[in-house]
């Protein structure tokens, strides 16, 4: 017999982990209404053009990318907001702004697997497009924080940054973009003396080199602080100056708005998708070492297909990392008490009988299973307990000629002889 195996980064989710998933993904689409976000849901497969126009060379060459039928490059989406940018520059260019959209499914990376990092994975997406104002972004993180609250976590800190510093800073010392995004890269990935080494090999100045130098350390939790520090750093930068000034005004709103987010201002901090032009930020959590969502401001992105200017911000959770958060800090799911029931009929004849019943149950909303097994009384009542299903009805040959059946009470070892038309109300 062939033993089969999952493709090396994808896996199965069981029932009770899918189970988590979903819960996760109906709080994201709630947070969704309740910031008036729309759902819209875009194809896995775009064109490859596409998805690496603007995403970084670091996931440019961890894309699921290949030669369809057509002779067409195409690509697997490694994130969501390629897709929906598209979208904004085409189909949806002429409706009025702002645009709130949500998305949620599964994109593709080529990663090394390692724990809560996978090949398929799945995220909640929100865009806000249209504004430029710092309320727009301040709207992004406190929309993160009421889905990260929703579902129980604790102790969960949000890193923020502005591209806009570094990269004010290096277009005024003449940096070209292409350089800049390998400087971004990098510091991505906190290799920050080769970042500086590579600034300092463009022939820059010192001044600029002890600059940046002071940025990459500059990280602190009294947010004001921190702002205020970064504004002393960047003095003279007048680009620099102004993202810096946005920062602040985006932060003192979220403080205005009292939703008690813990933040930590990191003055360095670069992500690894070159479209961000403004603020960025990331949600970790102590136990996991890996963002559990991330993202930020990126202004230029629609223009570059082709639409109108747009500015926008915009924001991806890990569905299957907040779900390994709350596995790891050991966060139980709402319990939504539903009365599950199992028909089971005590003799083949009796079969039909019992269909007709669960259909009638499952027209009311009960979620109803009937014994498919064969199996006698006593071991559907022991494979219902273990499943914790908290009703039985069992549709015997002396109660149904009374026009009833026997209900019994799982949970409290009860049961009693109920009219068949009084089944429903007996439950709910």
């Amino acid at each position: 017999m062939s033993q089969f195996k999952t493709v090396r980064g994808m896996r199965d989710f069981l029932p009770e982990e899918a189970k988590i998933m979903k819960y996760i993904e109906e709080k994201a689409r709630r947070v969704a209404e309740l910031y008036g976000y729309q759902e819209i849901i875009t194809p896995v497969v775009e064109s490859y053009e596409l998805l690496a126009a603007k995403t970084g060379e670091e996931i440019r060459s961890r894309m699921f990318a290949f030669r369809d039928l057509g002779d067409r490059m195409v690509a697997l989406r490694p994130e969501f907001t390629a897709s929906v940018a598209r979208l904004v520059a085409t189909t949806l260019k002429n409706e009025p702004k702002p645009l709130r959209l949500f998305s949620v499914g599964s994109v593709y990376r080529y990663d090394e697997p390692q724990r809560g990092r996978y090949r398929e994975f799945w995220q909640s997406n929100y865009e806000l497009m249209g504004s430029d104002k710092p309320e727009a972004d301040a709207e992004i993180l406190m929309l993160t924080n009421s889905l990260m609250k929703s579902v129980g976590l604790r102790n969960y800190t949000f890193k923020v940054g502005h591209v806009g510093v570094l990269r004010g800073i290096m277009t005024e010392e003449n940096l070209d973009e292409k350089t800049q995004n390998a400087v971004m890269q990098l510091m991505d990935k906190k290799m920050y003396d080769e970042a500086l080494n590579l600034v300092k090999d463009s022939g820059t100045k010192e001044d600029c080199i002890i600059t940046l130098q002071k940025l990459v350390e500059l990280k602190g939790g009294d947010v004001f602080d921190t702002v205020k520090r970064m504004r002393e750093c960047v003095g003279g930068y007048k680009k620099a100056e102004d993202a810096v000034e946005n920062l602040y005004k985006i932060l003192k709103l979220v403080s205005e708005s009292e939703s008690k987010i813990a933040f930590m201002v990191d003055a360095g901090f670069a992500r690894g998708l070159e479209y961000y032009t403004g603020m960025i930020f990331e949600v970790i959590v102590p136990e996991i070492d890996i963002a559990l969502g991330g993202g930020g401001r990126y202004d230029r992105l629609i223009e570059l297909f082709g639409g109108e200017p747009t500015p926008a911000v915009g924001v991806a959770h890990g569905i299957d990392r907040i779900m390994l958060a709350m596995q790891t800090q050991k966060i139980p799911m709402e319990k939504r008490e539903e009365n599950r029931v199992v028909v089971i009929p005590t003799k083949e004849e009796f079969v039909g009988r019992a269909m007709e019943i669960s259909r009638r149950l499952r027209e009311a909303s009960i979620p109803t299973e009937v014994e498919v097994m064969g199996r006698k009384i006593a071991k559907a009542l022991e494979d219902a307990d273990r499943r914790r299903i908290k009703y039985a009805i069992i549709v015997g040959e002396k109660e149904l000629k009374e026009g009833a059946v026997v209900i019994r009470d799982l949970i409290k070892r009860e049961q009693k002889i109920v009219k068949l038309e009084k089944i429903i109300e007996e439950i709910i």
